[in-house]
């Protein structure tokens, strides 16, 4: 049985609070260790080891220039550490001070407790539920949407 208007409307108002929710949250986290959201999803890609800030420029929708920026804030705050590469020395190497470390891991502290106190609390079912649907309506607007670029 397919859904009605109505009831379809109600889904999208139940994901743009959920997505709101989310983004409330994130930047809570972020503010509770001193950064901004942007700040975070550097310092966690810095946190890798593997980081590349024209790669994460072009996979983040960003400019190397905004990163470059973000990434001077963090060297201010005592966060990251700028060094050149041992192996190349045009390269740059990117690591986390100790500072930096103990942020994430207060971070990821935070989330990991907000995954136990909310998230955990669900039924099993339910959880793999709204993933199967959640990948289900992902996949339709990725395809409508590249269908739509095409017209």
């Amino acid at each position: 049985m397919r859904p009605n208007r109505p009831a379809i409307h109600e889904a999208i108002s139940t994901l743009i609070r959920l997505t709101e929710a989310f983004r409330r949250r994130r930047g809570q986290l972020a503010r509770g260790a001193g950064i901004t959201e942007h700040q975070w999803a550097v310092l966690e890609e810095i946190s890798t080891e593997h980081f590349m800030p024209s790669m994460f420029a072009r996979e983040n929708s960003s400019s190397p220039a905004a990163v470059s920026k973000v990434i001077r804030q963090l060297v201010e705050k005592g966060l990251v550490k700028v060094s050149l590469s041992k192996s190349d020395g045009r390269q740059r190497s990117y690591g986390l001070t100790a500072h930096g470390r103990r942020a994430m891991a207060e971070l990821r502290e935070a989330r990991q407790s907000a995954i136990a106190n909310v998230w955990l609390a669900l039924d099993h079912r339910d959880v793999s539920e709204f993933v199967r649907v959640g990948r289900e309506l992902t996949a339709r607007l990725e395809q409508y949407a590249q269908e739509t670029d095409k017209e």
